[in-house]
């Protein structure tokens, strides 16, 4: 089975939670027999076909982009080849460029639409884009949410409740690198073996200001690793509060953030809008045995951190409630570790890479399936 997968960014050029995501999807559904392509977007498309781990990534140039909406001229050519070739279409929302390259297509295959995230911040041009984004989203044959969080409080996806699925976001711990006894001595003797740890790209709903907002004038240590537009504002803001306790590492490569996975006593993350729609930096501290701290905004955040279970959950915006979450964690070391197993123990349950290639699998099936019916039994005519 070959299956097509559209988004307007990703791995290598990019870095990022659906792009981790779509990387999962690929590679998990090698042991289903399943043959993935990615098409994609970028600025420079040299070479334009390469092989990522074990599946296909194809790029066109991108031409402009417009509110973080990437357009190409040469796309709706690329994607025609390779849909023709393929046997599932999985378009991955929102990229409303990708509505027009389906729309102009005249796909006729069975496709899959994996929701990653309400539109949030372009609310505006959203009043424009409507009426084609319900036109895309009820031509599709299934739409996928990453959790039972985000279906019952998306109002979009409450209109196509009849043909949505849930199948969670997974990863693979086998395919995170373990890091050397001497990169683990470095960090340690860095920062100790206990401290704050924030993955992520400092992005507008990370909450990192807010993060540093709780902080100011405790002494719990804070390691944050990424990069991002909002850096140097973030950088010039702990400065302004004087903060001595934050320390930025800038974006590391997968063994040095594996390392301090591993040493941390506590993954915080504050991300505080729903732009924030699942949380993969939140759920690789699951993978890797550690209490979490994060926001209730109605997203997959607080699917994979059950208040005082496996962390603690605090009202969005709030530093307040934030700083005595990091409080009560720092106070109390058993607790942490305590939580960090359940943690551990519900990535087991519910976020594996091959609990997800399974069920992806299983609706790629289900899909071919009713292709095969007879005109009038559910068939396409």
């Amino acid at each position: 089975m070959r299956v097509l997968h559209l988004f307007k960014t990703y791995l290598p050029e990019t870095v990022g939670g659906i792009e981790q995501a779509i990387y999962q999807i690929c590679q998990s559904g090698i042991a289903h027999g399943i043959e993935s392509h990615v098409l994609t977007l970028s600025a420079k498309p040299e070479p334009r076909d390469l092989l990522l781990a074990n599946h296909h990534v194809h790029r066109a140039k991108l031409d402009v982009q417009i509110a973080s909406t990437g357009f190409s001229y040469s796309l709706f050519r690329r994607f025609k080849a390779l849909a023709a070739e393929a046997d599932v279409i999985n378009y991955h929302f929102p990229w409303p460029f990708m509505d027009v390259l389906h729309f102009a297509a005249q796909i006729r295959k069975p496709t899959v639409v994996t929701y990653h995230s309400d539109i949030v911040r372009q609310q505006h041009l959203l009043k424009l884009y409507r009426p084609l984004m319900h036109r895309f989203l009820g031509s599709a044959d299934r739409i996928v949410a990453a959790s039972p969080n985000y279906l019952e409080t998306s109002e979009v996806l409450a209109r196509y409740r009849d043909k949505t699925t849930v199948i969670p976001y997974g990863l693979d711990k086998l395919s995170y690198p373990l890091p050397s006894s001497a990169r683990l001595a470095r960090w340690r003797q860095r920062f100790g073996s206990r401290f704050f740890l924030f993955v992520g790209v400092m992005r507008y709903y990370k909450g990192l200001h807010i993060l540093l907002e709780a902080i100011k004038g405790a002494e719990y240590p804070v390691v944050v690793v990424g990069a991002g537009p909002l850096e140097l504002e973030l950088r010039a803001q702990a400065q302004a509060l004087g903060l001595d306790n934050v320390h930025f590492v800038g974006r590391l490569g997968d063994e040095d953030k594996v390392a301090l996975l591993q040493l941390c006593s506590t993954l915080v993350f504050p991300s505080h809008l729903r732009s924030e729609a699942f949380g993969i930096s939140l759920l690789e501290g699951a993978m890797f045995g550690k209490a979490m701290i994060s926001s209730e905004i109605g997203t997959g955040t607080s699917y994979i951190n059950l208040h005082n279970h496996t962390g603690l959950v605090v009202p969005p915006s709030d530093p307040l409630a934030l700083r005595e979450a990091m409080r009560t964690l720092w106070d109390n070391p058993g607790l942490a570790a305590q939580m960090g197993r359940r943690a551990e123990q519900r990535y087991r349950q519910l976020f594996t890479a091959e609990r997800m290639g399974r069920q992806m699998a299983a609706l790629y099936r289900e899909l071919l399936a009713e292709e095969r019916l007879p005109i009038g039994v559910g068939a396409r005519s």
